[in-house]
């Protein structure tokens, strides 16, 4: 599942990156801040802990 969202996640970012290079700014970094989200190195909304 981590390798999915993973995935997912540089799919996300690299498709934000060509948004922005075609002056779609707002789709752009909402691509890129929902794919940092998601990835395994960021702030995971599917990892959250129950304290």
């Amino acid at each position: 599942m981590a390798f999915i969202l993973w995935i997912l996640a540089v799919a996300l970012v690299i498709f934000g990156i060509v948004q922005l290079f075609q002056e779609q700014l707002l789709l752009g970094i909402v691509c890129i801040v929902v794919g940092l989200l998601i990835g395994p190195g960021g702030y995971s909304i599917f990892n959250r802990s129950k304290a």
